[in-house]
């Protein structure tokens, strides 16, 4: 399965299917052969990258989709 990205309303983003996450080092993160994580937009995650629920409440964003303005060339 390809990668997928969901922004979710005042929550994370889920990303789901073949992918790896790596650190600013080029580590990677062991996800235990999950195929579905969950990822921090709120920076309030213990956990970060991932997130741990901590936004409930404290963040508000409705993820709607839109088109980006042009490439700049």
């Amino acid at each position: 399965m390809a990668t997928k990205i969901t922004v979710l309303s005042n929550g994370s983003l889920k990303v789901q299917g073949d992918f790896e996450i790596i650190d600013k080092e080029g580590n990677i993160y062991n996800l235990q052969g999950r195929e579905i994580v969950s990822l921090c937009r709120c920076g309030r995650s213990a956990n970060k990258p991932f997130c741990d629920g901590s936004h409930k409440g404290h963040f508000e964003h409705e993820a709607v989709a839109f088109d980006l303005p042009p490439k700049k060339v």
